[in-house]
């Protein structure tokens, strides 16, 4: 078989689920949808498990913080079919103090790992996960250091001249 079009994809995907899948940029090539966390699993189910589709290898799953949003974290899925060559990018926006969204693990083994990451470095809670915890740092850890909370440079630092660094 031969690519898939993004505009027959999202054809396919937005007679599936309607309202549920907004279509928010093709950056790069790249369809990029988004839905609601109550959706995902139902829409990452419709993609791998189509006939047509075919979207049975998950990349990636990671996710982002934009503290200036009212939904400020997103959680960010990669899927790849493998015999359409087609990839496509999937976000849910979740509010800072409400990070919980269904585990993947129930389509792809391989999220296990990747969804520990994501709740290691952002805080994002994957319910139904078989064994959320961290997996890079240290478990009594407090604090997810991929979110933007914390200055990038020690403001007290004397060693350092910012007219070395054009400032």
């Amino acid at each position: 078989m031969g690519k898939i079009a993004n505009e027959e994809l999202l054809n396919k995907i937005s007679a599936q689920f309607s309202d549920k899948v907004n279509s928010i940029g093709e950056p790069f090539g790249l369809l990029t949808l988004e839905t609601s966390r109550a959706h995902i699993i139902d829409v990452l189910t419709y993609l791998k498990n189509d006939p047509t589709l075919q979207f049975i290898y998950l990349t990636d799953i990671t996710a982002i913080h934009y503290p200036e949003q009212e939904k400020a974290i997103g959680v960010i899925y990669h899927l790849h079919s493998l015999v359409n060559n087609t990839r496509i990018r999937l976000k849910v926006f979740l509010a800072d103090g409400d990070v919980h969204i269904p585990t993947a693990t129930v389509l792809w083994n391989g999220a296990n790992w990747m969804e520990r990451e994501t709740y290691d470095f952002f805080g994002v809670i994957f319910d139904g996960h078989p064994d959320l915890r961290r997996i890079l740092n240290v478990d009594d850890m407090t604090a997810h250091p991929m979110r933007k909370e914390f200055p990038l440079e020690d403001p007290n630092r004397v060693d350092k001249k910012d007219y070395f660094f054009g400032r």
